[in-house]
C-alpha cells in the first residue's frame, strides 16, 4: 500500500512583469471572500479583474517556494538532470523546524527536476534546502542557502515585485522579514507559469519519482500535490499552497477555460479553498460544482 509523502525502498530569463496599479476593486466582485488579501487577474488579457487589499504585505508560508522554483529555473544553463546527495542536515533541518517534507533519504541522489517536484507537491522544505544548497554559492550549506535567497529578492526586483521580501528558501521564517502582496505573488505566479517545466509540475496532482538509493537499490517516492484545488475544480493548473500561524491558510492558484487563463492569490484565508472557487466562478461567469480532492493518509498538508 502506498504511503503518499514518504519514500519506500524498491528493487528562463527573468522579466519584469507589470500590473495594474489601480487601488480601487473592480465593481460587483466575488462575495463572501474570507481571504484578508486577494488578487484575481486574467492572464491574457494582462487585465486586474479584481482585488482585496492588494498591496498590503503579509507573511506568505510555503508559497515562498515557488520562488525557489522559479530561481533554480531561471538558472543559466540549468541542468534538470544533474543529480543531488541528500545530506543529512536536510533531514535534521525539516525535523528542527517542523516542515512539511518530501521525506528525504540520507545518500538518495535525486535529480533536479525530481526535487522540484519535492518542492512543490508535498511542499518539503528538504527538497527546498537541497536546491538552495545547490544552487547558492560559498563553501558552506549556510553561505549557499543563504545566497541563494538574495538570488531570490534579486529575482523579486527583476520582477517588479517591489513590496516583496525573502528572508528563507521555504517560507519558514525566524527574522519575520519573509512577506509579500497578492498582487506582487500574481506576478511570480504569471512567470512561473510562463516556464514549461514548472507549469507541468504544479498542475500534476500526484507523481512517482524513483532515484538511486544510499544502499545501492532503488528508492520510489510518493508525492501527492497539497494543492486540493487541482482534481476539484476543472480547468486548475496550479499552483502552490502555504500555511502558517502567522500567515494563515494561502493560495496561490490558476485556472485555464476556454481559451482564458485565470490567476489569483489568497493571503490568508480561513476557507482558501471556497474562496478560490467564488474567485474562479466569477471570473468565468460560470457556477461549478466541487466536490473536494481528499488527500491521502499520511500525505503532507500545507
Amino acid at each position: 500500500m502506498r504511503r503518499w509523502g514518504a519514500a519506500v525502498i524498491a528493487s528562463t530569463a527573468a522579466l519584469s512583469v507589470a500590473l495594474p496599479t489601480s487601488s480601487a476593486q473592480a465593481a460587483g466582485g466575488p462575495s463572501g471572500i474570507s481571504a484578508k488579501g486577494a488578487y484575481l487577474f486574467d492572464s491574457g488579457a494582462n487585465k486586474q479583474l479584481w482585488a482585496k487589499a492588494a498591496d498590503t504585505k503579509r507573511p506568505m508560508a510555503s508559497t515562498t517556494k515557488l520562488m525557489t522554483a522559479v530561481v533554480v529555473l531561471d538558472t543559466r544553463g540549468v541542468d534538470l538532470g544533474k543529480k543531488v546527495a541528500v545530506k543529512q542536515s536536510y533531514i535534521d533541518y525539516v525535523a528542527r523546524v517542523g516542515g512539511s517534507k518530501a521525506d528525504l533519504k540520507k545518500g538518495d541522489k535525486l535529480t533536479v527536476k525530481q526535487l522540484l517536484y519535492g518542492l512543490m507537491l508535498p511542499s518539503g522544505c528538504d527538497a527546498a534546502m537541497a536546491l538552495a544548497d545547490t544552487f547558492g554559492t560559498g563553501d558552506t550549506t549556510a553561505k549557499r542557502t543563504k545566497s541563494f535567497i538574495g538570488k531570490m529578492n534579486k529575482k523579486a526586483a527583476a520582477l517588479g515585485m517591489t513590496k516583496t521580501h525573502y528572508d528563507t528558501f521555504d517560507g519558514i521564517s525566524d527574522g519575520g522579514q519573509n512577506y509579500t502582496t497578492p498582487r506582487d505573488l500574481t506576478k511570480l505566479a504569471r512567470h512561473a507559469l510562463g516556464n514549461s517545466t514548472l507549469a507541468t509540475v504544479v498542475k500534476s496532482v500526484d507523481t512517482i519519482q524513483k532515484a538511486p538509493a544510499a544502499n545501492g537499490r532503488t528508492r520510489t517516492y510518493y508525492w501527492n500535490n497539497t494543492n486540493r484545488l487541482l482534481g476539484s475544480y476543472s480547468g486548475a493548473i496550479g499552483v502552490k499552497t502555504g500555511t502558517g500561524t502567522a500567515p494563515g491558510r494561502c493560495l496561490v492558484f490558476a485556472a485555464k477555460r476556454g481559451g482564458r487563463t485565470i490567476v489569483g492569490v489568497i493571503l490568508n484565508a480561513p476557507k482558501r479553498y471556497p474562496d478560490a472557487k467564488k474567485m474562479l466562478d466569477w471570473a468565468f461567469n460560470t457556477r461549478t460544482t466541487v466536490k473536494w480532492r481528499q488527500l491521502p493518509e499520511g500525505a503532507q498538508q500545507d
